[in-house]
């Protein structure tokens, strides 16, 4: 069954709201007007260590905050379809295209306790719109790290060093693009490019939903 389709069948059932406010919204739609026309789209200029590009789909603040809340949460609703959908017309836009999806891994215990990825979620959704395929298991997160937000730029890149791994030899030679829900400092995604590039791969670009700005980081 097409997967709009399916968007229409579920609606029927558990009707879709919009991922900040929770009001009612059409079974295609992303966000309600209002909100919609609250949201900050990325306009910043960033870049990733060793990536060839970065893009992201909203500036992390208060309005965007209840879907990215509900989206790490599990209790999603609407979010992965919104928040996917706007990051995977911000790529098609921007003329960025892949041979393969990855999503920023989780460590398996931390992925068996919480029951999903929230960056897999956001990379199937991309995947979908953009016809690309998704790859889980390339990377690996080999040990735990302590929490990134709770630490300084510095602290940041050295709590994840050697922290992941290239488990195939899928990704060589393709063109990857990476994906996660936010992007603060982006010490995760430059561990993870270098990572990345040092197993074959032809390029990488990095996409998140959204990024921190200098008041919020």
């Amino acid at each position: 069954m097409n997967y709009l389709w399916k968007r229409r069948l579920l609606h029927l059932f558990f009707p879709t709201r919009c991922p900040v406010c929770g009001e009612l919204i059409g079974a295609q739609e992303r966000f309600c007007s209002p909100c919609s026309g609250r949201l900050v789209r990325y306009s910043g200029s960033f870049s990733v260590r060793g990536a060839e590009s970065f893009t992201a789909a909203f500036d992390y603040d208060e309005n965007i905050k209840p879907a990215v809340y509900l989206l790490k949460n599990g209790t999603d609703g609407n979010a992965s379809y919104a928040l996917g959908s706007e990051l995977a017309d911000r790529l098609r836009n921007e003329g960025i295209s892949a041979d393969v999806i990855v999503p920023v891994p989780m460590r398996r215990r931390d992925l068996l306790r919480r029951g999903f990825n929230q960056a897999e979620l956001i990379a199937r959704e991309i995947g979908r719109e953009l016809g690309i395929p998704v790859e889980t298991k390339a990377l690996t997160k080999e040990r735990s790290t302590s929490a990134q937000k709770e630490l300084s730029r510095e602290e940041r890149q050295l709590n994840l060093r050697g922290a992941f791994s290239c488990t195939s030899d899928v990704l060589k030679n393709k063109r990857v693009l990476l994906v996660d829900d936010i992007c603060t400092t982006g010490s995760t995604l430059s561990e993870l490019t270098e990572v990345i590039m040092k197993n074959g791969a032809a390029s990488v670009s990095c996409a998140c939903c959204c990024k921190t700005t200098a008041s919020n980081a």
